[in-house]
């Protein structure tokens, strides 16, 4: 409100469909969506661009939490995209192109389940900032799986090579930090691979929030009787990224 200069009585109603503090980027959806709606009350677009760039400068250097760049972007932007996070700062966004077929495949291969835990990501956050040099290795690794990613999707081959890579980035994930995975979770991977899911990672800084699953559409029914204690939440992928749902001018 202050970085607006909002001088006048305002009522902000929050709803959300999903457990707040789960991993799904949900602060930064917020933090996104309050900011454009900000732009229409005084009758003002804002490009997707400028958009996640200000809810970056809020959340990183006015709020100081310590969270990434990336969820930003998927709330201001929506899509399936290839992001590049360069050293001058500059963010390029670049849309990841599939024919309807392969999209559909890959989205019907993916299961969403939360795994109960709730956790402030930026308590997580900090520990792995603060041994990025030691991880270092394995954050080059996990860069370049996103490449192989890309590489696979856009391409005929098997998709459930997808999954393997899911698999590979959950254990470099995992080294990151003590804080990122526990028993419960390690539990519930576990369940999942033995009833068919080829590979998973836990979202966003870890510690809790949800987990996604890469599961042929024939082991999906087993996977969920596996993990029948967990919350699953089917999704479709959105295009559209943050809008403006009913507008009416303040003035």
């Amino acid at each position: 409100m202050k970085f607006f200069n909002v001088d006048y009585g305002i009522s902000i109603h929050h709803d959300g469909d999903i457990p707040a503090r789960s991993g799904m980027g949900s602060s930064s959806a917020f933090t996104v969506g309050l900011i454009k709606s900000l732009y229409a009350l005084e009758g003002k677009m804002i490009s997707k661009d400028e958009l996640a760039k200000t809810a970056i400068h809020i959340e990183q250097n006015l709020i100081q939490e310590h969270v990434g760049s990336q969820d930003q972007i998927f709330a201001a932007y929506g899509g399936l995209n290839m992001i590049e996070f360069l050293q001058s700062g500059e963010i390029i966004v670049n849309p990841v192109i599939l024919p309807k077929g392969r999209l559909e495949e890959f989205e019907s291969s993916l299961m969403l389940f939360f795994t109960g835990i709730s956790r402030i990501a930026s308590e997580v956050a900090k520990d792995q900032i603060e041994n990025i040099e030691i991880n270092e290795p394995n954050l080059y690794a996990m860069k370049g799986l996103v490449d192989d990613a890309l590489s696979l999707l856009t391409s005929d081959r098997d998709i459930n090579l997808f999954g393997e890579m899911l698999n590979e980035t959950w254990k470099l994930k995992r080294s990151l930090s003590d804080k990122i995975s526990n028993s419960e979770i390690d539990g519930m991977y576990k369940k999942a691979i033995a009833s068919g899911a080829i590979g998973g990672k836990l979202l966003g800084a870890g510690g809790g929030g949800f987990m996604l699953f890469f599961v042929p559409k024939e082991s999906q029914e087993s996977v969920k009787e596996a993990l029948k204690g967990y919350l699953n939440i089917p999704f479709k992928f959105d295009s559209g990224g943050s809008e403006i749902i009913v507008y009416e001018p303040n003035h």
